[in-house]
């Protein structure tokens, strides 16, 4: 099957288009036929080699871990999918992940596709969805009536964010250049901060939840407006300041995504009950030329949505 590879670390110029093997289906997989997939910024770190001592792997290595696309095999175990089923997940962090033709995906972290949905809005959702959903409620503990502030809500996770603290029944505050906010209001945010214009840390105070997609000066700033005693950071850009979060004595958080195919599942339902959807901000077809004008886009740290890449 034909796959876009990295044979080893460094630039854009590393993706290659290559011949790999299919992929067989382990006893607890299936092998799904990828109809899209999308960028995440975990993509081009890895690809640079910043996270080399986390994944320690042998090359060629197939990024991409978000994938909607129709199954074509089952292993001997697998009871609840069938071939022809269309899903979508958030695979297990391997080496061999989604910018190919066909990948195994272990069958608990699958999702059922609902027929209302594309595959391009399906492919949009796992990762950074997820993101989404765990800091806000595994980890972040949102309650309805409680006040989140979610920085860089025109990004991937921001969007999902918004989308479900106003579902949860939250006071939504996020961050983002003017050009974006009348599309964030319309994804339920209440207020939209321009960080160009406004630093909000001197708007805000008695935040809840803050929700760090920024980390340095962003998050620092981000410990003086949550409330003392209750409030909680929740970061997905390494480890906290554990000692600023002491002395303005609040919670604070890293987090990791975990895959997980039930909360994917309930975000299904949510899209088919438009409770919430994908923005995709961008499309690109599924070739090493493709790719790596979509990790181009991802690296300037202004796509708006999500980046997609279709088959």
């Amino acid at each position: 099957m034909k796959a876009v590879v990295i044979n080893q670390y460094g630039s854009k110029e590393e993706l290659v288009e290559q011949e790999v093997n299919k992929p067989r289906a382990e006893a607890n997989q299936v092998v799904v036929k990828l109809e899209a997939t999308s960028i995440n910024p975990i993509d081009w770190k890895l690809r640079e080699g910043y996270l080399k001592e986390m994944y320690d792997w042998e090359f060629p290595i197939i990024l991409g871990w978000d994938v909607a696309g129709v199954i074509t095999e089952i292993g001997s175990n697998v009871t609840k999918w069938k071939a022809g089923d269309r899903v979508f997940s958030r695979p297990d962090t391997t080496r061999f992940g989604s910018y190919a033709e066909y990948t195994a995906v272990d069958e608990h972290l699958l999702a059922k596709l609902p027929d209302s949905i594309s595959y391009e809005e399906a492919a949009a959702v796992p990762l950074a969805g997820l993101t989404a959903w765990q800091v806000l409620f595994t980890h972040g503990d949102l309650k309805e009536g409680e006040t989140v502030l979610i920085h860089a809500g025109a990004g991937g996770v921001g969007m999902y964010a918004i989308q479900l603290a106003k579902h949860a029944g939250a006071h939504v505050i996020t961050t983002a250049s003017e050009k974006n906010h009348e599309l964030l209001y319309s994804l339920g945010a209440d207020q939209v901060i321009d960080y160009k214009k406004e630093n909000f840390e001197e708007i805000l105070k008695d935040i809840d939840l803050v929700f760090d997609t920024m980390g340095g000066e962003v998050a620092e700033n981000s410990y003086k407006v949550l409330k003392p005693n209750t409030g909680r950071l929740i970061t997905i850009v390494g480890e906290p300041n554990h000692d600023t979060a002491k002395s303005h004595n609040v919670l604070a958080k890293g987090i990791w995504l975990q895959p997980d195919g039930d909360q994917l599942q309930r975000m299904a339902d949510l899209m088919e009950e438009n409770k919430i959807k994908s923005i995709v901000g961008a499309t690109f077809p599924f070739s090493r030329q493709g790719i790596y004008d979509a990790h181009a886009l991802s690296e300037t740290h202004h796509a708006v949505g999500k980046i997609v890449i279709t088959f």
